[in-house]
């Protein structure tokens, strides 16, 4: 893990090096002082040496001021290495992110990926910060101040080597009790951002419903279990304070208490009893901080091990060695397909055999459940077969380049997504060189020219996030324009005209057919209409396929397609036909 997360430090190794420098120096500089002022008071004050006070006032001044300048100049590295490294890791998870298959998404929720790429960073950044500053200040302090109080007097010096080792006995007690609830602190975070996300995401749902009060209850929930267990942690990490103060208390007492009997005896000096104290908070202060620094460092720990999770996932789609970058044609033949989303899992997909000629139109109708998005996902190798083979242009899809069979393989999902953006902005997600006549020509193909030249600025109008501004249907159309514009041999209809009327349907399928004679056209349908007139149709059930023909050959062989047929149009289908974008 610690290697993972190093290898991000990257250009900011001097920054990480320079820092822990400039704070020994800084403490040098501190740790000396004390010894000054003893001087003063001994040597001058007493003596009443006023030329000594001088010299040594000035010596002081020096000593403070190469001391301030270290500390800024080891917070400024610090912030400067922390922030970098932060940055670093956003990018590369963000990055490796992108290379995800869809079986590596699966195993992340949205919002436990946003938490890692937000929560976890900054507290890894945090932590980074006070590992490179407080946690080389604190031991050298504490060792330093050590070493100057037992120079002066090993006797009374005793007295904080005791100090710190019971400090340090009770902070190996609370500490890892501590550390216990700040790890389960991160997971609640999980579930705190999938509420925000959730109910941000669906808002028109929840006011729709009226369900405001349930989601203010289940948001409220998710805060208060990180409520509860910070304030678990927070219990234990606060009895440090205490413990502390009445460590120092009794230091202090001590050596007052002693220290007075050895000047009045004359084994110790006013100025040497002045250093004592000095350094007595300079030790125990530290050694306060170094508990603080355990505390942070225990709250990052587990955010490095979720970091580390994203940044070491492999996609487990991979090129070959030498990939094929041309796909032929939009022909797609599976032999003996089956497919799982989990090694060992129940298959979605068993023994598929299709074989589908370039340039045809593909109807895929079936039931919820039977498998119809999980057989086109195969096709542009979002995931890849368990067992069988898969051709795409006569060659098998693991032995093309990804990108280039992709590209070729045009795929509009079930849950159309369109980016914050003017509309031809979205439109070019398709074709980023793509012409404004280009991107009109897909519209018009797609049927929504027609509604985007109503609008105020037609084709620059700007779509809001998720495409809130705009209908079902017309974001439908739009992803479909979207999808026209990479000249795909193969175009993909996840269900994506569900929310046009039917009657715009008619117009797509029509534009399709003698638009784009040439590109293999799969449509996934629960329409009949949607369907019919396809060269061919694939009925599925349960995960394998039970009819493959055309229109009239399944009205005679296939009872699941004619049952369907038959609900529909005798009544219980299409009541879309005078609507669909309202």
């Amino acid at each position: 893990m610690l290697k993972v997360l190093s290898a991000q430090i990257k250009e900011f190794k001097k920054d990480s090096l320079i820092t822990p420098v400039f704070m020994i120096l800084e403490v040098i500089m501190e740790m000396i002082i004390p010894l000054l002022m003893a001087s003063i008071i001994d040597d001058g004050v007493n003596a009443g040496n006023l030329s000594h006070i001088y010299r040594i006032g000035a010596i002081m001044i020096v000593m403070a001021l190469i001391g301030l300048w270290a500390g800024i100049m080891a917070a400024k590295h610090g912030a400067r290495a922390a922030t970098g490294f932060a940055r670093n890791l956003r990018r590369a998870m963000y990055e490796n992110i992108q290379t995800f298959s869809f079986s590596n998404i699966d195993k992340y929720s949205t919002s436990s990926l946003i938490t890692r790429l937000t929560t976890d960073v900054t507290n890894i950044q945090n932590a980074y910060q006070m590992l490179l500053r407080m946690a080389m200040r604190a031991p050298m302090t504490m060792i330093i101040a050590m070493v100057m109080t037992f120079s002066i007097n090993a006797r009374l010096a005793s007295i904080y080597l005791v100090a710190v080792i019971f400090l340090g006995i009770c902070l190996s007690l609370i500490m890892p009790r501590a550390n216990k609830y700040f790890r389960q602190v991160f997971e609640k975070y999980d579930a705190l951002n999938a509420s925000v996300q959730e109910n941000v995401s669906a808002i028109r749902v929840v006011k729709a419903y009226v369900r405001e009060d349930y989601e203010k209850d289940k948001f409220s929930r998710a805060n208060q279990n990180i409520y509860n267990m910070f304030i678990k942690a927070e219990k234990l990490v606060v009895i440090n304070m205490p413990l502390m103060q009445a460590t120092v208390y009794a230091c202090i007492l001590l050596i007052s208490w002693f220290g007075a009997r050895m000047i009045v005896a004359g084994g110790l000096t006013t100025g040497e009893m002045m250093s004592l104290l000095t350094y007595c908070m300079n030790i125990l202060m530290s050694l306060m901080m170094l508990s603080m620094i355990f505390v942070m460092l225990s709250m990052s720990a587990a955010s490095a091990r979720r970091i580390a999770e994203v940044l070491t996932e492999k996609s487990n789609l991979e090129n070959p060695e030498n990939p094929v970058m041309d796909v032929k044609s939009g022909s797609i033949a599976f032999h003996d397909v089956s497919f799982a989303y989990k090694d060992g899992g129940k298959p979605v997909l068993s023994h598929i055999n299709l074989d589908i000629k370039a340039g045809e139109t593909i109807g895929i109708i079936g039931g919820t459940g039977s498998a119809k998005s999980s057989l086109v996902n195969l096709i542009s190798r979002l995931y890849d077969v368990t067992s069988g083979e898969l051709l795409v242009g006569g060659l098998d899809v693991r032995k093309y380049d990804m990108e280039t069979l992709r590209n070729q393989v045009a795929v509009v999902l079930q849950k159309n997504v369109l980016f914050s953006g003017s509309i031809l902005d979205n439109l070019r997600w398709g074709d980023k060189e793509a012409s404004e006549e280009e991107c009109i020509r897909a519209c018009k193909l797609a049927c929504a020219d027609e509604f985007i030249q109503k609008m105020p600025d037609k084709y620059n109008t700007y779509i809001e996030q998720g495409g809130t501004n705009v209908s079902g249907g017309q974001k439908q159309r739009l992803c479909i324009a979207r999808a026209l514009l990479k000249k795909p041999k193969i175009l993909i209809l996840d269900d994506s005209t569900s929310a046009v009327d039917t009657a715009t349907d008619a117009k797509i399928r029509k534009a399709f057919a003698e638009e784009i004679p040439d590109t293999t056209k799969l449509i996934i349908a629960q329409r009949i209409s949607s369907v019919q007139n396809a060269d061919r149709i694939i009925v599925m059930d349960n995960g394998t396929v039970t009819a493959f023909g055309t229109h009239d050959e399944l009205m005679s062989e296939s009872p699941i397609y004619r049952e369907v047929y038959e609900s529909q149009t005798g009544g219980n289908g299409d009541f879309d036909e005078n609507g669909g974008d309202n």
